[in-house]
Formats: C-alpha cells, structure tokens, sequence
C-alpha cells in the first residue's frame, strides 16, 4: 500500500489506485448528505428517509455529469476511444448535467414517498453547495477546469498557499485557479442561504430556488475565466445553463411567495 505517490493519487494498492477526484467528490456527497438528514429530522420526518436516497442519487448524478461532459466533448476525446467515456476517475464530470437528472430522480423520489418536492429540496440542495464546493478541488488534484493565463505575482497577491500556486503552473504557465473561486463561491452561497435567506423565509421553496439562483450567479462568472468551457458553437454551455437556472429560482421564488405554503402551516403528515 503506497499513499501519496503522486499529485493526483491518495492510495495505491498493488495495481488498483484510488484518486484525489474520487476522494473528494464523495467528501462533498457525504457533508450533503449528513447536511440533509439534519434537516429532514428538524422537519418531524425520519432522517433515515434519506439512506436509500442518497447512494442513487449520488450514482444517477455521476451518470448525469458523465453524459453531459462526454455529449459535448465526444469528438475531441472519446470518438477514438470510446472505452474512455467509462473512466470517470480520468475527471470528466459536468455538474449540471448531475444537478437535471438529480432533480428528476429525486421529484420522482419523494412523490413515491408523499414529501412535498419543495420541502425536501429546501432541506437538500443548500448541502449540494458544499458538495459542490468539495467536488471543485477534485479538479484541481487532476489540473483541470483552470482559467486564462495569469503571472505568478498575481497569484502571489491572492496570498495563496504554496502547494495552490505550485499546481496553477501546468502547461508551462500560471492560470486562474478558478476551482478555487467557484468552491469558495459556493461555501458562500451555502452561508447565506442558511444563516441569512432560511432565517427569513417565510414560505416552503425559497431555500431550493435560491440555491439556482446562487449557483447560477457564481458559476456565470467563473465560466467566463475558464479555458476549457463545454461549447454550443460560440456560447459557454455552463454560462447559458446559469442564466437559466437564475431565471427559474428568481421565478420560484417569487411564485412561492405568492402562492406557496407558509412555512408555519405545514405539516409533516
């Protein structure tokens, strides 16, 4: 057993490796998941409701960033070598993608269940950020998602870590280290829906919508610093999802406080 033996590898057991990607991912998965049992039984429901929840969701959300990367990327990287679109510990995962086949498999969920979709999306998807948040420094262990070239002193004014500016130098320059922007976006987005938008919400859903919102907004404008952005001919796929994403939660939320459940009057049935 080897740990550490390179940059990107956490153990090594004879032939088989387990990545940093993969160590951080399910990090974030399990933070969110333990956020949302929290939440579950501070609603009056059984917080072990989310036990067979959680592992297929996390499955199903992997095969959705795993598609949505690979649509957009099939020519470049897999159309040679499609054995490749099954190594997902090669990095690869767009996380919009995991967020639409998520909510669909979650809507179908907790219907079967009879929980309301907006009371467990308020008590889940504020854990999602950090998740989220998490699953960013996966890419940073595989040196990928970056930004634009950058000069070492600018990265020396960030007073970053060492070990952070050392492993922007790839390709033979400095670039943004724009994991790191949209991780510490995200635990923000995580802070204010908590402590400041769930201490004022009046009505079931606000949380959930603000979670699109908040993301929606962060990931718009990382996208723009990014060099390796999924295109739709000359538009930044992750730029045109955020928009819309921000549009839905101002939408929902606006619908919620006009016609949603008061918080104080539901009830777990």
């Amino acid at each position: 057993m080897r740990f550490f033996e390179n940059f990107h590898t956490f153990v090594s057991i004879g032939p088989i490796s387990i990545q940093w990607y993969a160590i951080v991912i399910l990090t974030g998965a399990v933070i969110a998941y333990l956020l949302g049992q929290y939440h579950f039984k501070q609603l009056g429901y059984d917080k072990e409701i989310l036990s067979d929840y959680f592992f297929a969701l996390l499955f199903i959300g992997i095969i959705g960033a795993r598609i949505w990367y690979v649509i957009f990327t099939f020519n470049d990287f897999y159309a040679n070598n499609p054995i490749e679109i099954f190594a997902v510990w090669h990095g690869g995962l767009a996380i919009q993608g995991g967020i639409f086949t998520g909510l669909i498999y979650s809507y179908y969920f907790f219907k079967k269940r009879n929980i309301p979709f907006l009371v467990a999306g308020d008590a889940i998807m504020p854990g999602v950020l950090i998740a989220q948040a998490c699953g960013r420094w996966g890419n940073f262990f595989n040196h990928e998602a970056f930004g634009g070239d950058v000069s070492l002193s600018f990265l020396q004014s960030l007073h970053l870590p060492n070990f952070i500016i050392d492993n922007m130098y790839i390709q033979g320059a400095y670039h943004h280290p724009t994991f790191l922007y949209e991780s510490l976006g995200n635990i923000f987005s995580f802070l204010l829906i908590i402590f400041v938008i769930r201490k004022f919400q009046k009505h079931i859903g606000v949380q959930f919508f603000s979670y699109f919102v908040c993301y929606g907004v962060v990931r718009f404008f990382v996208e723009g610093l990014r060099t390796d952005s999924l295109m739709l001919g000359p538009i930044r796929m992750a730029q045109l999802i955020s928009i819309v994403f921000i549009i839905v939660g101002l939408i929902g939320i606006i619908y919620v406080h006009q016609k949603g459940i008061h918080k104080d009057e539901f009830q777990v049935e």
